[in-house]
C-alpha cells in the first residue's frame, strides 16, 4: 500500500478535471435524456439513439460522460496504482499494452500503469477539448472524422476499465466501489455495443465479465 506523501501529489495529476457540456445547450438536453433513461433502470433503452437525434452528437456526449466516470472511478483508487504496484499496464497476464498517440509519442513505449493512465486520460481530454473534434456550439457540423476518433477514445477509455478489473478489484470491493463500478462499465458496454464501437477484440480482457454482465439484459 502507498503512503499517502508518495501517492498524493501524483493521484491529483492523474485525476483529470471534469469536462463540462454546457448548460442549456442541446447537448446538455441530451446529457439529461440519457440520465433520465439510465434512471429507468433500463440500460439496453438507455443507451438508444433517441428519436430524431444527430448519432455523431449522441456518441459525443456520452463519450464525454464516460471519460467523466472512468476519471472519477480511476481517481478512487489511484492510491493502489502505483509504479511499484503497476510497472506495466496490463489486463490480467495476457494482455500489456504500449502507448502511443500517433503525434508525440509515434513508437509505442512500455510504461507504468499509472504513466500509460496519465498520458491516456490527458489525450483524450485534448480531443474532448478540441472543438473542431468535438463541436459544442449549435449548428457546427462534426468533422467528417469524427467516428473513428470517437472509436480510438472509446477503445481507450476500456483499457482503464480493463485495468482496475484486473489489477485492482481489491480496493474497489474494500472502497464499495464495486456497484458503481459494474453500473459503469455495464452502460458502457451496452453503448458499444449498440453503435459497434469497439472491436470485439479489443474487449477480450474483460469476454467473461462482459458476458456475466450482459446476459441477464437479453
Amino acid at each position: 500500500f502507498a503512503s499517502p506523501l508518495c501517492s498524493g501529489s501524483r493521484s491529483s495529476k492523474t485525476f483529470k478535471p471534469k469536462k463540462n457540456i454546457p448548460e442549456g445547450s442541446h447537448q446538455y438536453e441530451l446529457l439529461k435524456h440519457a440520465e433520465a433513461t439510465l434512471g429507468s433502470g433500463n440500460l439496453r433503452m438507455a443507451v438508444m439513439l433517441p428519436e430524431g437525434e444527430d448519432l455523431n452528437e449522441w456518441v459525443a456526449v456520452n463519450t464525454v460522460d464516460f471519460f467523466n466516470q472512468i476519471n472519477m472511478l480511476y481517481g478512487t483508487i489511484t492510491d493502489f496504482c502505483t509504479e511499484e504496484s503497476c510497472p506495466v499496464m496490463s489486463a490480467g497476464p495476457k494482455y500489456e499494452y504500449h502507448w502511443a498517440d500517433g503525434t508525440n509519442i509515434k513508437k509505442p513505449i512500455k510504461c507504468s500503469a499509472p504513466k500509460y493512465i496519465d498520458y491516456l486520460m490527458t489525450w483524450v481530454q485534448d480531443q474532448l477539448d478540441d472543438e473542431t473534434l468535438f463541436p459544442s456550439k449549435i449548428g457546427v457540423p462534426f468533422p467528417k472524422n469524427f467516428m473513428s476518433v470517437a472509436k480510438t477514445i472509446l477503445k481507450r477509455l476500456f483499457r482503464v476499465y480493463a485495468h482496475i478489473y484486473h489489477q485492482h478489484f481489491d480496493p474497489v470491493i474494500q472502497l464499495q466501489e464495486e456497484a458503481h463500478l459494474n453500473t459503469s462499465f455495464k452502460h458502457f458496454i451496452f453503448f458499444v455495443q449498440e453503435f459497434n464501437l469497439i472491436d470485439r477484440r479489443e474487449l477480450a480482457p474483460l469476454q467473461e465479465l462482459i458476458e456475466k454482465l450482459t446476459s441477464k439484459d437479453r
